[in-house]
């Protein structure tokens, strides 16, 4: 009969029938533990986890600083155009108002030198009438004709209204007229029995005149009542 051999692990599995069921038979809490000891992280991988974490925080970190710094350059970019348009309509602003300063002086310097060269050539005018006054009162030194010199006043008279006429100086119409505050100036009312005068001017004390549609010298006159 042949002898037969016994392998070394039939006989520790022989004589230990239990080893196999040793995990089986264990409760879910040393079956967990068991796993967790199984899928130990090695000190070497835990370090590179926690450098791959560190590397993700500073990376968040430096794109989180990059947008911050486009957003301050963005900002300092527009307050740049902002503080440059600011200059430049502050130079407009003053440039309008120095063209403005110049233009109101040179304006009223006009004015007056209109104003003047308008009395120079009033009286410019004026000045051949009082020759021809001169030239009256010594003809008249020796006058005994009342005609002559009533006829050369007259000439004078009409000499200075033909002058007025040429600087557009007209007498106010009065008597006779409807009594108007912007053309007259009532000196006093006098009673009428006629009803037509009523309200009218009945006479003149002085004349009124007016520079085209100006007046400058407003009629007095006795308005009828």
């Amino acid at each position: 009969m042949a002898e037969e051999k016994i392998n070394p692990e039939n006989l520790d599995a022989e004589n230990d029938p239990l080893e196999g069921q040793k995990t089986d038979n264990l409760s879910p809490e040393e079956a967990s533990s068991c796993e967790n000891e199984q899928e130990k992280v090695s000190p070497e991988e835990e370090k590179n986890d926690k450098e791959e974490e560190k590397k993700s925080f500073f990376g968040r970190k430096n794109k989180k600083e990059e947008s911050l710094k486009k957003q301050l350059e963005e900002l300092t970019e527009k307050y740049e155009a902002l503080d440059k348009q600011k200059a430049e309509l502050n130079n407009k602003f003053l440039l309008l108002y120095s063209e403005f300063d110049n233009y109101k002086k040179r304006t009223n310097k006009e004015k007056l030198d209109l104003m003047a060269t308008a009395s120079e050539k009033v009286i410019v005018s004026l000045l051949p009438i009082i020759d021809d006054f001169e030239r009256a009162i010594k003809a008249n030194e020796n006058l005994t004709d009342a005609e002559v010199m009533k006829d050369g006043f007259n000439l004078i008279y009409n000499k200075l209204t033909n002058l007025l006429k040429h600087f557009d100086v007209t007498e106010i119409e009065a008597k006779g007229e409807v009594f108007d505050t912007d053309l007259h100036e009532a000196v006093t009312h006098f009673p009428t029995p006629n009803e037509e005068e009523k309200g009218k001017v009945i006479d003149v004390t002085e004349k009124g005149y007016k520079i085209k549609d100006k007046v400058i010298r407003y009629a007095k006159v006795v308005v009828g009542q």
